[in-house]
């Protein structure tokens, strides 16, 4: 209940996270009919870069800040480009003060069909959230722990959707939890598409992680990680991952092609590194 990401908004790990989730979004609107976003774990929804807050780490200068002034490769530019697409327009003047969280990110691409379901647990980020969609028709928020999410609220009436579980790793077993989760979730949804994110940092579990997503069963499992830095230093966040569920099949080439370039561009030191790998399916 503590956790403010407003502290970490916009940084190496958002861009990873955010950059898949909009090109998951708009693979889905390749079909007409409508789906729906569940974001489990939805924060604020809109970030300021200038406050108090975020000016106090920097965080966000290490990654979007970073992205948005590279050269990159033509084809990573068109994987990011829905999600930079996002970002530019909350910024209409230049400059870089206003960052979307998923459910804004996600809201910003759809179509008039699209629904987003955004769960929020602390009360305070979760009136904030309401604010920020009041009035809007297809976005509802719901205070709300987001763990429960993946039971009640699956599988949705569009009967497509994806489903973003990105907690906060506070607490000792989120590692385990994250499967149980997930585990739980495909049984009521099996054709969802879910997109988890987890830290890396010395001494986290990631092996013996991904080991227990593969006991699920579940077939078809995409991992993408981004490491800026060494994990030498006990403190902070020295990477992430994704694990993507039912990934779209033109996932992975898109990875290959983006995950080089975000490796050069945010790398903080000379272990930076990246893989994208099949944890179960295609391989």
């Amino acid at each position: 209940m503590n956790y403010r990401h407003i502290y970490h908004a916009g940084n190496f790990a958002d861009v990873l996270k955010h950059a898949v989730l909009a090109r998951l979004v708009i693979y889905l609107q390749q079909k007409d009919k409508a789906f729906r976003v569940l974001d489990t774990h939805a924060g604020i929804g809109l970030y300021d870069l200038s406050s108090d807050e975020s000016q106090k780490t920097g965080e966000w200068l290490g990654g979007i800040g970073k992205l948005l002034e590279a050269e990159l490769t033509s084809a990573a530019t068109d994987v990011l480009k829905p999600y930079l697409d996002v970002v530019r327009t909350l910024n209409p003047d230049g400059g870089l003060t206003r960052y979307p969280g998923s459910p804004k990110l996600a809201r910003g691409l759809f179509r008039p069909q699209d629904r987003l379901s955004a769960m929020e647990l602390h009360p305070d980020d979760c009136r904030t959230l309401s604010r920020l969609f009041e009035g809007d028709y297809q976005a509802r928020i719901t205070e709300l722990d987001g763990w429960l999410a993946l039971g009640a609220h699956l599988p949705p009436k569009e009967k497509r959707g994806i489903v973003l579980v990105d907690p906060p790793f506070e607490l000792d077993g989120e590692y385990e939890r994250l499967v149980d989760g997930l585990a739980r979730a495909y049984r009521r949804f099996s054709a969802g598409v879910y997109c988890l994110w987890y830290p890396i940092k010395k001494g986290a579990p990631i092996a013996a992680f991904h080991e227990a997503l593969k006991e699920t069963g579940i077939p078809k499992m995409l991992c993408a990680e981004l490491s800026v830095k060494s994990d030498r230093d006990l403190t902070g966040l020295s990477g992430s991952g994704l694990i993507i569920v039912n990934p779209p099949f033109t996932l992975k080439d898109e990875l290959h092609a983006l995950l080089p370039e975000l490796k050069r561009v945010l790398a903080q030191d000379r272990y930076a590194s990246q893989r994208c790998f099949w944890l179960r399916g295609e391989e």
